[in-house]
């Protein structure tokens, strides 16, 4: 049974029982699968029987992991169909637990490994793939330094850019043929990693420095060139760096940082609900982030330009954002504060009466001093966000806006129902994990999950659709604010975002208002008479279509 022919093991053109008998007979197949030819939808009934079977989530996450090799297609159905309960499946949080065994538990690679002691090795690498100028829409690249809130994972990492293209293609219709995924191996400091004989990755430290450096420009000089109309999409990379490659590149490549950008971007969606209900501008606000690195300073940068936007001058815009980190308050007499949290350090005069504890600035006083109408946690601190803390921040704002954002449920700051009854029923929240509608003093209140797949999918179509030179800031805000457009957060306990339920409808409304925004700012490259149906037209769908052998 070894000559097993190609449709059948190209999972892009394997159908498996829905070949036809004139398809079997065509393509080889005589006798090679049951007499039973089956639809699409019978086939999607029988996987989701088989996924619902599985009692525990790495078993279902290996369920479809190994149905994403077979057939992509009937994947993508699943994926799609049930994508509210399979998203914690293939991305956060299961695919962390994937990722700690992901060399033990090697299957196959669907991903481009990219070597820092061979960058001379990228194009070549590329060229395997037999993908010309016109053939690639997104690459996702990591270097796996910063995995969700696990850490440095070395090349067991890949499967974060393998999750995040199955989001958007399930999500926004982003052809599977059309994306690679990119491992940048530059090595690790997981020391269990590199004592672990099974581990695939080079086994050396983390090289930074100008070969890391040396190792980014070339990837992005190579893609940029072998793919001239993809997104460039990096994911899961240290603070410092993540932050240095966006500013220095963002002019000259389409790069977007879903850590920085999309996260920001989403917490601006839930601000723009929060507002709505406030009936206040950013320039009115007042923010304390805390957890100040990839993702809470991205966050502050995207709420800050929005206060300029709003008509503060920069200056003013980050005088009114606070950054707590482990060490407390961020302070300009802090030694080497690295250069994406120096730009809100308090100076130390402001704060020298300010109450300490061990020789830092906690949260607790922040909030008692600066009365934050916006709280941000990206922390991974459980309970940080404690009654006392949610109480201060009550007694000084009438609707204050609270955001615990850290993922999973064991490292969220605080749970909403608990922050709800702390401020009386008073606090907007959203979190970063799915909660269950819960009632407080005779009001249900359904909780947004500030989830990026909101955002990003859709943000990525509009980028495509409307070949975008680059991601332009007002694009981000025009995604935050098609997000916000898709709820109505004025009712009692209403949510500030929109249910993770209806992600494809939600990303096709993202796309047009990203694509109309990237006109607008005229960095848009194509033109449609009909830009909502251009936007639909260009959604993959996952049916089975004829096979090209």
């Amino acid at each position: 049974m070894s000559n097993t022919p190609d449709v059948m093991q190209n999972p892009l053109t394997n159908k498996g029982t829905a070949f036809t008998a004139d398809e079997r007979a065509k393509y080889g197949l005589t006798g090679r699968l049951p007499v039973a030819v089956e639809t699409l939808d019978q086939q999607a009934a029988r996987a989701y029987r088989q996924f619902a079977s599985y009692e525990k989530d790495m078993e279902k996450y290996i369920f479809l992991d190994q149905l994403h090799n077979r057939n992509e297609v009937l994947y993508y159905k699943l994926l799609t169909d049930h994508l509210a309960e399979m998203l914690p499946i293939v991305y956060d949080p299961t695919v962390g637990e994937a990722i700690k065994q992901w060399s033990r538990d090697y299957r196959r690679s669907r991903a481009v490994y990219l070597d820092v002691n061979h960058p001379e090795n990228i194009r070549a690498s590329f060229a395997t793939l037999g993908l010309g100028a016109d053939d690639v829409d997104l690459l996702v690249v990591s270097d796996a330094e910063e995995i969700l809130g696990i850490g440095d994972w070395g090349v067991n990492g890949t499967d974060i850019s393998v999750g995040k293209l199955a989001v958007y293609t399930a999500a926004a219709g982003i052809h599977p043929a059309r994306t690679i995924a990119v491992n940048l191996d530059v090595g690790t400091d997981n020391e269990a990693l590199l004592n672990d004989p099974a581990y695939l990755g080079n086994r050396h430290a983390r090289v930074r420095g100008e070969r890391y450096d040396a190792l980014i420009a070339e990837y992005l000089k190579v893609a940029a060139e072998l793919f001239p109309h993809a997104l460039l999409h990096f994911e899961d990379f240290g603070p410092s760096n993540a932050r240095r490659i966006l500013v220095q590149n963002r002019d000259k490549y389409r790069i977007f940082n879903d850590d920085m950008q999309g996260t920001g971007a989403i917490v601006m969606a839930a601000v723009f609900s929060g507002l709505k209900v406030t009936k206040q501008t950013f320039a009115e606000q007042r923010l304390v982030v805390y957890g100040a690195g990839t993702a809470g300073t991205g966050m502050a940068d995207q709420i800050s330009a929005a206060m300029e936007r709003d008509g503060l001058s920069r200056e003013e815009a980050k005088k009114r954002v606070w950054l707590i980190d482990r060490n407390g308050l961020v302070t300009d007499d802090m030694p080497d504060l690295p250069g994406y949290q120096a730009a809100y350090a308090r100076p130390a005069a402001e704060v020298a009466d300010w109450e300490r504890h061990g020789g830092t600035i906690g949260l607790l006083e922040t909030v008692k001093q600066v009365k934050p109408t916006v709280l941000i946690g990206t922390s991974t601190d459980h309970g940080a966000f404690t009654q006392e803390v949610i109480e201060a921040m009550s007694a000084g704002v009438e609707r204050p806006i609270v955001l615990p954002l850290s993922n999973p449920t064991e490292r969220i700051e605080a749970m909403p129902s608990d922050v709800i009854a702390w401020s009386k029923g008073r606090a907007l929240v959203a979190v970063g994990i799915p909660v269950d509608p819960f009632t407080y003093d005779g009001t249900t209140y359904t909780i947004g999950q500030g989830n990026n797949a909101l955002l990003y999918p859709g943000l990525g179509l509009g980028v495509i659709v409307s070949g975008a030179s680059t991601v332009t800031d007002g694009m981000l805000l025009a995604a935050a604010q098609a997000v916000a457009s898709q709820v109505d957060p004025t009712g009692p306990g209403a949510s500030l975002l929109p249910p993770v339920e209806n992600l494809r409808t939600s990303s096709a409304t993202v796309a047009v208002e990203v694509a109309r925004q990237a006109e607008a700012d005229g960095v848009a490259t194509a033109s449609h008479d009909n830009l909502i149906q251009a936007v639909q037209d260009a959604m993959w769908q996952p049916v089975y279509s004829e096979v090209e052998v």
